[in-house]
């Protein structure tokens, strides 16, 4: 027979037993709870960062130039190398950019890279995009995407492209096609002073040898016969 002592310490035990599984219990829902948080945050980072890359702000309305054909004569052929072109580049974007929240840079190696930011839960993002240059049979240059390193981030070349186009303060003859990966140089679309226009012959950027004509138009003569005539009769 057992002792009231024994008796006590039986249900003593027991009663501890009791009071310690509602502990353990509770311990095991306080990390459930946390798991959880944490899965609803990642994909919620996730969520939104494709969801602002992917937005759109305003529709898109710029309309396609039509290729412009010019006729002209080849007044000036120029031959340069990597590194001066990067110098063209840098002043060109330094002056256009000049006010511009969002800057971008753009060099030759022996790749083209476009080199930018965006911002993901208030963080700057940086990113490279690698582009192989193709001269045209019209003179423009299209740049085929190539690759991308963007950090940790798993985000399509396509998607970048999108940002760029929707964010980024591009030149009127510069035109990004995100559906296939491009972006193509219209120099076709390209002034200068006295109605000079360029077409690139040939980039090749592993053998630094990159080539351009500058043309005087076809009806400069014309233009430049009439003002002498007219001075004459004066």
């Amino acid at each position: 027979m057992t002792t009231e002592s024994e008796e006590k310490k039986e249900g003593q035990k027991i009663n501890k037993r009791r009071k310690k599984t509602p502990e353990v219990k509770n311990k095991v829902n306080r990390w459930k709870v946390a798991f959880i948080v944490l899965v609803g945050f990642i994909i919620g980072s996730i969520t939104f960062v494709f969801v602002r890359i992917t937005q759109v702000r305003e529709p898109n309305y710029k309309p396609v130039p039509e290729l412009v054909e010019k006729d002209g004569t080849p007044v000036v052929a120029i031959q340069s190398k990597k590194k001066q072109i990067n110098a063209l580049i840098d002043f060109y974007l330094a002056d256009f950019q000049k006010g511009s929240d969002i800057t971008y840079k753009f060099y030759l190696e022996n790749e083209a890279m476009l080199n930018g930011t965006f911002e993901v839960l208030g963080h700057p993002i940086q990113f490279y995009l690698y582009f192989d240059p193709y001269v045209m049979d019209n003179g423009n240059v299209q740049l085929k995407a190539k690759s991308l390193s963007i950090g940790t981030l798993g985000l399509p070349m396509k998607e970048i492209l999108k940002f760029v186009q929707r964010d980024y303060k591009l030149p009127s003859w510069v035109e990004v096609n995100p559906d296939d990966s491009t972006i193509l140089l219209r120099l076709d679309q390209f002034r200068m002073q006295n109605g000079l226009f360029i077409r690139a012959e040939k980039i090749n950027l592993v053998d630094d040898d990159i080539r351009m004509n500058i043309y005087l138009p076809k009806d400069s003569n014309a233009a430049t016969n009439k003002s002498d005539t007219e001075e004459e009769s004066n």
